[in-house]
């Protein structure tokens, strides 16, 4: 599983950390069940029964400012499957199709390769050993999370993929990420560095 699904936002629910466990799919069967995508490593300690989810919902969806509460959970035919209270049909189901589920978080509390919003924020970001900007901030996406990096040569900001493969550590104690971009993501930032030495080493001449 990649680290994008364990990432916790902060200040979503009255100013309480949040972190973000799945997103339902798809209606499955008759009887109120949904899919899971699951952005947890620990499904079974999540989806407990009476277990209480904020919902990520768009403003127009009937299910907007409500919470939903698990009945059971079930993995059917290699499938994650919730069943949550009030929700009795398919057409209730079909209802919360695309939600991203959200549950109520402590600070000690933090999953393998997870990490607090406000954690991150503020992080050098580092590529071949060089420091190529700061974390300035996090956006979350039902696929994957975006480190939003500050250049530190200025310019636009870079969105960059938190996915191992692009940031294989993360050490908050060092107050680094170490990133291993693809091809063309960093190579804007790469020239203006170089650029930036050149002029000195001109203007020093």
């Amino acid at each position: 599983m990649s680290r994008t699904t364990d990432v916790v936002a902060k200040d979503r629910n009255q100013g309480k950390n949040q972190l973000r466990v799945g997103r339902l799919v798809k209606a499955h069967g008759l009887k109120g069940a949904l899919k899971l995508e699951l952005y947890t490593d620990n499904p079974e300690r999540r989806f407990v029964p009476g277990a209480e989810f904020t919902l990520q919902v768009p403003e127009a969806s009937p299910w907007h400012g409500k919470t939903v509460v698990v009945r059971e959970y079930r993995v059917m035919n290699g499938n994650p499957v919730v069943f949550l209270k009030d929700v009795d049909d398919r057409e209730g189901a079909e209802s919360l199709v695309r939600a991203i589920l959200w549950i109520d978080q402590d600070d000690e509390e933090v999953e393998e390769n997870a990490w607090f919003d406000h954690q991150l924020v503020g992080l050098d970001v580092v590529r071949d050993d060089v420091v190529v900007g700061k974390v300035a901030r996090i956006e979350h996406f039902p696929a994957q999370d975006l480190l939003i990096v500050k250049p530190a040569s200025g310019g636009d900001d870079v969105m960059v993929p938190f996915v191992e493969a692009i940031v294989p550590l993360v050490d908050v104690k060092a107050g680094r990420v170490i990133v291993t971009p693809p091809p063309g993501l960093f190579e804007d930032l790469s020239e203006a560095t170089d650029a930036d030495e050149s002029s000195d080493s001109d203007a020093s001449a």
